[in-house]
């Protein structure tokens, strides 16, 4: 199983920082050196760094690599040759791709990614990770300029897999897929994205690997990750960014979406979501199913951090209120931070405060209060009820916000 990061880029200000993306927020840009990539049992050639930053959250960003990769786990992948690096994309290969841009509000954020037109009045297919936590979408579309906003209308975050809708737009070029199934090791293919977040689209030459592998997905000093099954493997130099891009065969067709990348041998070995797997989803997303892995639309937000029960202990909330929350000797969902202009601040929740119920349901710890937050849609009025760290109970009635997509 190999091991490779999300290709979405995100920067972050001075206040955080997170993976992706070089964007210069004003309040400053993360302050990471450039990341060296790792090496792989197929050869000892390190992948580019990517410096901008990924850090603690909190504070100063550490550089990135492309993480260390090792051989697939799927059928017959191979050492290859080197590739050639990317290139400027071709005005065929920009038809029917849009670039991303999200802004991350509650992190004071942004980042940035690529997508694929599905449908002429703005349905756009990307990864999920390129509108994670994300407060507000703009969608341009690579052959006009033209740019819009844009609204989830669902995610997968299992499979990697979003859709979403632009505002207003209408006549767009889909497009070109190629559904048949047919991609083979060997065969010849060009990853296209918006790599590095330039703001223009870049092609990278290169051929399948492996088919049906498996790849774990994580940032350097993350040791959390998500494994991604099915993918097409692929030796081509795909870059941060390129995340919800096609990968298109010799045709021009689109066989695959550009998702995760690794270090290989002497290349960036890359991972790509088969075409024929993210339209079984997009299909499921437009039909406004909600099931198994698939969310519709986006979560209803109270804007709390949470800690532990019994600690009270937790990282610093994400907004400017958020600080370390105190011990609690009561049951409950213990809030560690407070976001500025969320419903829970409204409320006059603070750090150390717990959380006891919502509406008539007992919560007696963080996920409690997570499941049941669930259960609620945005606009949706609640009555949270908390004890403070003096032991004083309140209540209040709030009504729950749209929240960024998990």
């Amino acid at each position: 199983m190999a091991v490779g990061v999300p290709l979405a880029i995100q920067a972050a200000s001075s206040s955080t920082s997170t993976l992706d993306r070089p964007v210069t927020s004003d309040s400053g840009t993360g302050s990471g050196s450039a990341g060296s990539g790792g090496t792989s049992s197929g050869g000892s050639a390190t992948s580019p760094g990517h410096g901008n930053g990924y850090g603690n959250g909190y504070g100063s960003g550490n550089g990135f690599g492309f993480g260390q990769g090792n051989d697939g786990s799927g059928s017959a992948s191979g050492s290859g040759t080197a590739t050639d690096s990317a290139t400027a994309a071709t005005d065929a290969q920009a038809v029917g791709v849009v670039l991303i841009d999200t802004k991350l509000d509650y992190q004071n954020a942004a980042a940035a990614g690529t997508g694929i037109i599905l449908s002429s009045d703005g349905t756009i297919l990307t990864n999920n990770h390129v509108v994670e936590g994300s407060t507000s979408i703009s969608v341009t579309i690579a052959t006009t300029g033209k740019t819009y906003t844009a609204k989830v209308v669902g995610t997968d975050a299992v499979d990697d897999v979003a859709v979403l809708k632009l505002d207003g737009a209408s006549g767009l070029t889909t497009a070109t897929l190629d559904t048949s199934s047919s991609v083979a090791v060997g065969d010849a293919v060009t990853g296209v994205g918006n790599a590095g977040g330039t703001g223009s689209l870049s092609a990278a030459a290169g051929a399948v690997t492996g088919l049906n592998q498996s790849v774990t997905t994580q940032a350097e000093g993350s040791a959390a990750g998500e494994t991604l099954d099915g993918m097409i493997q692929i030796e081509a130099d795909i870059q941060a960014g390129d995340s919800g891009g096609p990968l298109y065969d010799a045709q021009g067709e689109v066989i695959g979406i550009d998702t995760a990348a690794s270090s290989g041998s002497a290349t960036v070995t890359g991972f790509a979501i088969p075409i024929n797997t993210a339209l079984k989803i997009a299909k499921q997303i437009e039909s406004g199913t909600e099931s198994g892995n698939v969310t519709i639309g986006y979560p209803a937000f109270l804007g709390v951090q949470i800690g532990s029960a019994t600690s009270g202990t937790g990282s610093s909330g994400l907004g400017s209120r958020g600080s370390s929350g105190s011990t609690s000797t009561v049951a409950g969902a213990t809030v560690a931070g407070v976001i500025d202009g969320t419903p829970a601040a409204t409320a006059g929740l603070v750090a150390g405060d717990t959380i006891t119920k919502v509406d008539g349901t007992t919560i007696d710890s963080g996920s409690t209060l997570t499941k049941t937050m669930k259960s609620y849609n945005p606009g949706d009025s609640v009555t949270i009820s908390w004890t403070d760290a003096n032991g004083a109970s309140h209540s209040a009635s709030v009504t729950l916000v749209e929240g960024p997509v998990a």
